[in-house]
């Protein structure tokens, strides 16, 4: 799985109108409306690496509303929950 942050700057006056059109779009897995730089970070996941152009191109650059785009690729990740995978040793929490 690949993923994608998108930083997106938009029309002040339609950040909620464009946020959930964006979370419509196939490969659009979360869009978060943030305080900062930015107005809204979407999270792209897709399966290989030409449907990020797709999605990202061909999909959120295409919304009204949609001013500006900074994409980046995630290489790796550091979540809780992958982090409680890569210490365990193979042992299971008994019922």
């Amino acid at each position: 799985m690949i993923t994608a942050i998108v930083l997106i700057d938009c029309a002040a006056d339609s950040i909620p109108e464009v946020a959930e059109k964006l979370a419509d779009l196939d490969g659009v897995s979360e869009v978060y409306s943030v305080a900062g730089g930015v107005d809204l970070i979407a999270i792209v996941r897709v399966r290989e690496f030409d449907q990020i152009a797709d999605v990202i191109a061909g999909g959120i650059s295409k919304v009204d509303g949609v001013i500006n785009t900074d994409t980046h690729i995630a290489f790796r990740s550091y979540s809780q929950h992958d982090l409680e995978e890569a210490f365990a040793i193979g042992l299971r929490e008994s019922d």
